[in-house]
């Protein structure tokens, strides 16, 4: 189990590699969507802000904590763990995905 969690760390490691390069090609927004590109970045701020990482932080040291106290099954708490790295590695797997896509 393990094993696989090092192997989806590292996938997601060489997928946020080519990020850069795909965000570069990235058409320009279409005329009228401003108000929509204003709340959709309001809600990424909001995922991905100070908020966010401190709940993440929070979320992460308890479920270490019940994981070493034996209160909870160590796979739940591998999934909590995963959910926060996709969370916020989110950007970076979607210009992975789109890297790949050719797009």
């Amino acid at each position: 189990m393990f094993k696989r969690l090092v192997h989806l760390i590292a996938a997601s490691i060489a997928l946020a590699m080519p990020a850069t390069s795909a965000l570069a090609a990235i058409p320009a927004d279409p005329q009228g969507s401003g108000a929509i590109i204003a709340a959709v970045s309001w809600l990424q701020g909001t995922l991905l802000g100070t908020v966010a990482t401190v709940v993440a932080v929070i979320a992460v040291a308890s479920v270490g904590f019940m994981m070493l106290t034996g209160r909870m099954n160590w796979r739940h708490g591998a999934v909590v763990i995963l959910g926060c790295f996709i969370l916020f590695g989110a950007a970076s797997i979607v210009g992975g995905i789109r890297a790949a896509a050719g797009g």
